[in-house]
């Protein structure tokens, strides 16, 4: 995943990430192309409406951060498959049809699912028109943002079968979102560039999910004000710009983040860097906007403030 901002300019304002989890994420929604009629019925963020008859019985999602959703929502007997990437122990033992992006159409059709969940990301959508040549419903997800997140929530609820599970489980991370907001209210506002990649640096914008969360947690990144979701910078400009806190997923890096930083050209010479400051996030929590992004938020909170008393739910 992938961004900057003025010291005083938060990476993206925390009332309307809240404002977005409250009414179920309406930010970047395109309208609905159709009103809702079945109790097995939501649009999909490619524009499409998806009818079933019953709730979805045999489900594969191709997106990790949404079988994480389906999980939380108790759906799991609803699940028949997985990508190599699910990480969810609760779906270990299943078949992998292999890649998010790049399945087997072979795996998926052999477990007869009612259901698959796929990328808005995949411009192409080609997979998405190979399933539905053969007779399989395609649910199309976006990822980008913390709306994203709430309403793929809703959704996945409704066509599972699991509407008031969703209600509640929406309302639960809202608050922990909140409680992360309170615990670092008056705490210093830290510049932060997070590392998606090192090599190119690539880091995440003001409008992702993670640069959302970021600014939530009281940080900002020192790359709002680009445009991209997940663009790549310059070496010279990360120096130009000397954060106060480097984040680093765990799971991108194998070995000791701060001692490996050290050694490279550019990212010694940054400030975050020669006082220590390099921190360390769990990747498959931090990089999956899925139901676990108050843990998420509390998580960067900490990071960032960890010379703070952070009082975190």
């Amino acid at each position: 995943m992938f961004f900057r901002t003025s010291h005083n300019f938060s990476v993206f304002p925390v009332a309307a990430v809240l404002a977005a989890a409250a009414c179920g994420g309406v930010h970047g929604e395109r309208a609905p192309s159709a009103a809702v009629t079945s109790a097995y019925e939501a649009t999909d963020d490619g524009g499409h409406v998806v009818r079933l008859d019953k709730p979805a019985q045999r489900i594969i999602s191709l997106i990790p951060s949404a079988t994480e959703t389906l999980v939380a929502l108790g759906a799991v007997p609803q699940i028949v498959g997985r990508t190599r990437y699910d990480v969810a122990p609760e779906v270990s033992k299943l078949p992998s049809v292999g890649g998010g992006v790049d399945p087997s159409i072979e795996a998926i059709v052999s477990l007869h699912p009612d259901l698959v969940v796929v990328w808005e990301s995949d411009k192409r959508q080609a997979l998405r028109e190979r399933l539905l040549a053969v007779g399989v419903p395609v649910f199309i997800l976006r990822t980008q943002d913390t709306s994203d997140v709430f309403r793929g929530l809703a959704r996945l609820g409704r066509l599972t079968g699991h509407d008031s599970v969703a209600t509640r489980l929406a309302k639960s991370i809202r608050d922990t979102l909140q409680a992360v907001q309170r615990s670092v209210a008056g705490m210093p506002n830290p510049s932060v560039f997070y590392v998606v990649y090192n090599d190119p640096p690539m880091t995440a914008g003001a409008q992702t999910f993670i640069g959302q969360l970021i600014g939530l947690a009281g940080g900002h990144s020192i790359f709002a004000d680009l445009d991209k979701l997940w663009p790549t910078v310059s070496m010279e400009e990360i120096v130009r710009r000397d954060p106060d806190v480097v984040i680093v997923p765990i799971g991108e890096f194998k070995t000791n983040a701060l001692e490996r930083f050290r050694g490279l050209p550019g990212w010694r010479d940054l400030r975050a860097v020669r006082a220590g400051n390099v921190v360390t996030v769990p990747a498959n929590l931090s990089e999956r906007p899925g139901p676990a992004i108050g843990a998420a938020a509390r998580a960067l909170a900490v990071a960032m403030h960890r010379n703070q008393s952070v009082r975190t739910p």
